[in-house]
């Protein structure tokens, strides 16, 4: 069977492990897994015989219950879904062979501290009962007079069936005390032990009982009850054949989790080597034997998109330390000094303002050794980004200013995370009422709302920007380029998501961004680091793309289990 023979292989992403489960159990309720037991075993009892031997258990058990057999209409959709079966297995309407009922509802009024404690859905976490995790009681005359027949008995499965937590199902173990159902709880049992308890709970676990109660139930948190249940259909072998299905459940389920649990340590080796290696890499001088060492283990270890990440990060706290260029500062000795650039930009902002072309703002604080967070190479300055480039001071657009094929930007034209540019819409496309903000061509536009604050691009051509972006400005010959990267490298992003202001929609004050300050390597140098920056994430575009392809390969794979579970092939 291919599922089983690919177990292994599926399982190497952790969040394969519930539906390989859900394909097992889908399989077991189809005679898949014992196929080979029933050839080992031909003189069983058909289960068709197995209803005449519960008829009196089911009468004695509705009376003691106070209950009357739920007759409720079927559904055709639910009716169409059943497959075929072995020949000695029979389809049974699920409320001709368990019994089912719901808790009463005991209401807030009635509650006590003391007394036959009161069961819900709080009460199941995972596949277990806690007990303690309620202390409502319902006085115990009261349960005596109306409630005795809600008691919760040894062996009863009790099931979550309202909202969100509608599935979840444990087994009642006895306390040594009384406990009751209240609402939002079902308990569970077949009507006699001529049918196999562990086979009600992989039956309820199973994606064919979910597809028929999804057919029936309408709404976000949807709530269910006993007329539901009446409309499933289970399909049943017979008796022995139920221990067997359980039993090789179990021992998949128990292959699974192994399974799930070496790509579980698997990973977070990985991870833990990632996180050494790169740390190292930030730290040391020799930035180019460490370089080399990671470089040898790109195929092994960055094969999770979390540690690709981590490598984008890397790379750029790497570039804007200058350690990612130290080879080209050697071979280009004579390279001007980084404050030259700053006068010549110094140059331009003052003849702007003598032209009224920008305002003169007041001067922006010194830059005091404390707050260098690292040491930087010969030839390199520290400033404040309001002096290196123009941040805040925009000229407004109105909808009446715009022409068919203005590019309006919007926040979510930008990926996350990646900043690449998603869609470039045109104002005929996406008109708008409220003001925006221009843009230049080779601006940079900034996002400065929480929790977009690494969405930065430099614009390729003019438009206009929500005014949850900034234009910025570069001036004189320096590279937008390289401020884009200074922007989303991780240390200017803890700066801006820790500068925020605002509950509902926090964002980067102009002031605070303004204050920023920017390592400056030398222009020419800003665009060695810019190559070598988009050379080193194309390597992670394609490392990401291996781990898709991957995603792909596991996903085709699964499609291929799940066409033989549906249609046997």
């Amino acid at each position: 069977m291919k599922l089983l023979s690919l177990l292994k292989e599926l399982s190497t992403h952790p969040k394969n492990a519930e539906e390989l489960k859900g394909l097992i159990v889908r399989l077991a309720l189809r005679g898949n897994l014992t196929a080979k037991w029933r050839i080992n075993n031909p003189i069983v009892e058909n289960a068709s015989e197995l209803l005449e031997k519960l008829k009196d258990c089911k009468a004695h058990l509705l009376e003691s219950r106070k209950m009357k057999p739920n007759k409720a209409k079927e559904i055709q959709a639910t009716k169409d879904m059943m497959y075929s079966i072995p020949s000695t297995w029979a389809w049974y309407r699920f409320s001709e062979v368990a019994f089912f009922q719901e808790g009463p509802g005991i209401r807030k009024w009635q509650f006590r501290e003391s007394g036959v404690k009161l069961l819900n859905v709080q009460n199941i976490v995972g596949d277990t009962l806690k007990l303690e995790n309620t202390e409502k009681h319902v006085e115990r005359a009261e349960f005596e007079e109306k409630y005795k027949h809600f008691k919760v008995e040894v062996g009863d499965l009790l099931f979550a069936s309202s909202g969100g937590s509608w599935g979840k199902s444990a087994w009642f173990v006895d306390p040594g005390y009384d406990v009751m159902l209240n609402t939002s709880m079902v308990r569970m049992c077949f009507y006699d032990n001529n049918w196999f308890a562990d086979y009600l709970k992989t039956f309820i676990s199973s994606g064919f009982f979910v597809d028929q109660m999804t057919e029936q139930l309408v709404g976000i948190q949807p709530n269910f009850g006993s007329t539901h249940l009446s409309r499933i259909y289970i399909p049943v072998p017979p008796l022995e054949e139920q221990k067997a299905i359980v039993k090789v459940v179990n021992v998949l389920f128990e292959e699974v989790e192994a399974l799930e649990e070496l790509t579980k340590e698997r990973i977070s080796i990985k991870e833990d080597f990632v996180t050494s290696a790169l740390r190292k890499l930030t730290e040391t001088d020799n930035t180019t034997q460490e370089w080399n060492y990671i470089q040898q283990h790109f195929s092994s270890f960055f094969t999770e998109k979390k540690n690709i990440k981590s490598l984008r990060e890397t790379i750029l706290q790497l570039a804007v330390q200058g350690k990612l260029t130290v080879k080209w500062r050697e071979e280009n000795p004579s390279v001007e000094h980084a404050s030259e650039l700053l006068k010549r930009i110094e140059a331009e902002k003052q003849q702007l303002i003598a032209e009224k072309k920008i305002k003169k703002e007041k001067p922006l604080p010194q830059i005091e050794d404390e707050d260098k967070p690292y040491e930087l190479p010969e030839g390199w300055v520290w400033c404040r980004l309001g002096n290196y480039a123009h941040y805040g001071a925009l000229k407004k657009y109105e909808n009446k200013d715009a022409s068919a094929d203005t590019w309006v930007l919007e926040l979510e034209d930008i990926e996350k995370s990646s900043s690449k540019l998603l869609n470039k819409v045109r104002f005929s496309n996406r008109s708008f009422k409220s003001t925006k903000s221009v843009f230049r061509s080779s601006d940079i536009v900034y996002g400065k709302l929480r929790p977009y604050l690494d969405k930065v691009i430099v614009a390729d051509e003019d438009g206009v920007c929500t005014t949850e972006m900034i234009p910025i400005k570069s001036f004189s010959d320096s590279n937008s380029e390289y401020l884009r990267w200074f922007l989303k490298h991780p240390g200017f992003i803890d700066y801006a998501n820790g500068s925020t202001h605002g509950m509902r929609m926090p964002r980067m004050g102009t002031d605070i961004a303004k204050n920023a300050i920017v390592s400056i390597p030398p222009s020419k140098e800003q665009q060695a680091i810019v190559e070598k920056v988009n050379s080193l994430m194309a390597l992670c575009d394609e490392l990401e793309q291996q781990v898709d392809n991957s995603q792909t390969q596991i996903e085709q794979l699964m499609q291929s289990c799940l066409k033989e579970v549906f249609e046997g092939e």
